[in-house]
């Protein structure tokens, strides 16, 4: 060694250079492995999350969606039974208007009569002899003469009234119309008829158009 001294020196600088640089090598090898470890598991992790959160808002907008939903129907329920009784309260005041037109007739009270009809009211009825009758004098010639002359009581009944809505300002009834009423002879008489009364609203107020009756005069003769 002594005597190649230079020689042994550079081959033990050699050796130790390389080991040295196979040691370098793996440290850089070991330090890369575990950056890739690290940078993998973050970018999975990261990818999890936001999958998560993914999921969570999925699920939220769907809850959103079904609360809405439920929302919409209850809506829509509680506008159909609006409409139901809204219309159930019409078809009662047509029953009640009419009710009021008939307790005029039996009054003999022409002037609530014409509050009640239009003035070119049309009409059929057993009276007429089957013609068709406008206006207000026809029945005002019964009203003068006959209604409201009598003193004897008069009873109305109207039987199983069924009102048909033909819009909002439009409605027709149909009904059994059951007086009771004292004939000259002081006897206690019954008459039936069969109505239909066509009912148009005008300014807020209901008012008969037409009426058809069919059966025993309305105003029984005395």
């Amino acid at each position: 060694w002594i005597c190649q001294r230079s020689t042994v020196a550079s081959m033990v600088h050699r050796q130790e250079t390389v080991e040295c640089l196979r040691k370098f090598n793996a440290r850089r090898k070991l330090k890369g492995a575990i950056l890739t470890t690290l940078l993998v598991t973050r970018n999975f992790s990261g990818c999890k999350t936001v999958l998560n959160k993914k999921s969570d808002g999925v699920k939220k907008r769907k809850s959103s969606s079904s609360v809405c939903l439920m929302g919409s129907t209850e809506s829509c329920n509680n506008a159909e039974e609006e409409e139901m009784k809204g219309r159930k309260a019409c078809k009662q005041e047509i029953i009640k208007m009419t009710e009021q037109l008939i307790e005029a007739i039996n009054n003999g009270d022409f002037e609530a009569y014409t509050k009640i009809c239009d003035p070119g009211l049309t009409s059929f009825e057993p009276e007429a002899l089957g013609n068709l009758v406008e206006g207000m004098d026809f029945h005002k010639f019964y009203f003068e003469n006959l209604l409201s002359k009598n003193s004897k009581p008069v009873h109305t009944t109207i039987l199983n009234p069924h009102v048909h809505l033909i819009g909002e300002d439009a409605a027709c009834i149909a009904y059994i119309r059951l007086t009771q009423y004292i004939d000259g002879q002081g006897r206690p008489r019954s008459c039936q008829s069969e109505e239909t009364r066509v009912w148009h609203r005008r300014d807020a107020k209901w008012l008969n158009v037409h009426f058809h009756c069919s059966g025993a005069p309305a105003t029984p003769l005395q």
